[in-house]
């Protein structure tokens, strides 16, 4: 091979384990041993710290440099790469320019089998905000093939996992919809979509979703409730069914000062009152469900309003004193 191609290809080696013995690089390599102590030199003046390891026969070993020295990736980490870089692009937290700039780097270098499978791979990311779920593994082939349904507006016929323990192992009938978005959230993956069955808007968690082939016909697309899918999805998440706002939303004040709320507030707005104490105004998908999650802070609370609000604690109350007893709260 060239001597290009014998240093990429040592290169990779060298990534794959910590220690490399001579002899075996030499072997792996169909060189001599003095050829692999010339291409590490190479590499080294690349800006790659490669470490020689004592012992009888002698390695090499791959470290953490001063520099970002010119990089090696195989096709699934470059498609990996770049779909991170474009999910960053929306984080919030000052890096979205560099992640654009990152991202139009990587794509002008990728092979044309590449660029043309992430050219595929169409989807939207929503902002964290807080509480995120545990992320899911999805295959890309599974998200490509429901991007690629949504690009070509054709109705997509999938199996899905109902996602109990306790489910039976019966085969359901394959779901089919028309596939609108594909959206990344909390480190999940959704398919928002119209269900033809239940004529009606549905998310499905793509890590639950088997895809079956051919597609269906071609549909006209309907429009998002609201005109934004991220606003929709957002929404949906608070339970609420069209605006990216809490179904319930309250205000509070807590014996706790202002520093200690605001890293667990969430999106809820906090104001320090002075005296170790501050406001909370805050928001979930129900009044007892808020109030549960208000106890959280172990302090004292003083409800602004609504009314809703003190019923649901007088009501978790209720529910707490007869589990503390040993009782059926439903009881």
């Amino acid at each position: 091979m060239t001597t290009t191609s014998r240093l990429l290809t040592l290169l990779s080696l060298l990534q794959t384990r910590r220690d490399w013995p001579g002899s075996l690089l030499a072997e792996r390599l169909s060189i001599s041993h003095r050829t692999v102590r010339r291409d590490v030199d190479r590499l080294r003046e690349m800006g790659y710290s490669i470490r020689a390891t004592m012992g009888a026969d002698g390695g090499y070993r791959l470290d953490a440099g001063s520099e970002l020295p010119p990089l090696l990736f195989d096709d699934d980490q470059a498609i990996a790469l770049a779909v991170s870089l474009r999910a960053a692009t929306v984080t919030g937290v000052g890096i979205e320019e560099a992640a654009l700039r990152a991202l139009t780097t990587v794509r002008q270098v990728m092979p044309s089998r590449l660029r043309h499978r992430l050219n595929a791979l169409e989807f939207t990311t929503i902002p964290s905000r807080g509480g995120d779920a545990a992320p899911t593994s999805v295959s890309p082939d599974v998200l490509i093939a429901l991007s690629t349904a949504a690009r070509s507006s054709e109705v997509l016929r999938f199996e899905y996992a109902s996602g109990r323990p306790d489910a039976t192992s019966d085969a359901a009938p394959p779901r089919r919809v028309e596939p609108h978005h594909l959206v990344t959230s909390h480190g999940r993956w959704y398919l928002v979509a119209w269900d033809l069955h239940h004529d009606d808007w549905r998310i499905f968690s793509a890590d639950r979703i088997a895809p079956r082939t051919p597609t269906g016909p071609r549909f006209t697309p309907r429009e998002i409730p609201g005109g934004d899918v991220s606003e929709y999805v957002s929404a949906r998440f608070k339970g609420s069914e069209r605006t990216d706002q809490w179904p319930c939303t309250g205000k509070v004040i807590l014996g706790r000062p202002a520093s200690y709320v605001l890293p667990f507030a969430g999106d809820g707005i906090v104001e320090d009152l002075g005296s170790g104490r501050c406001s909370l105004e805050v928001g979930s998908w129900s009044w007892v469900a808020l109030a549960a999650a208000l106890n959280r802070f172990d302090t004292d609370i003083q409800v602004v309003g609504p009314p809703e609000l003190s019923e649901a604690f007088a009501r978790l109350a209720e529910r707490n004193a007869a589990t503390a007893r040993g009782n059926d709260p439903a009881a």
